[in-house]
């Protein structure tokens, strides 16, 4: 189950791909559709929030456009011997 780590609220627009950047700020860029560029060079920061992060936790902005956390899941099966 997710936790919040930090309440923003961010009112999502269509065509846009939302995330924290390396500085634990929330931005969004400009998905590139049909022909048309998009990313980095179309990257906003919307809400300066400054989260830190912790390895092996997983953080995205939620359905309620907050910024969440969520421990990563390793593992797996092992591969079979030849």
């Amino acid at each position: 189950m997710a936790t919040k780590v930090a309440k923003v609220g961010v009112k999502r627009k269509s065509g846009f791909l939302y995330f924290l950047d390396k500085k634990g700020n929330v931005a969004m860029a400009k998905m590139a559709r049909a022909g048309r560029k998009g990313g980095r060079q179309s990257q906003t920061v919307i809400a300066r929030t400054g989260v830190k992060r912790k390895a092996g936790f997983l953080y995205f902005i939620d359905k309620q456009g907050d910024v969440s956390a969520v421990k990563m899941n390793r593992g797996g099966r092992r591969k079979k011997r030849r």
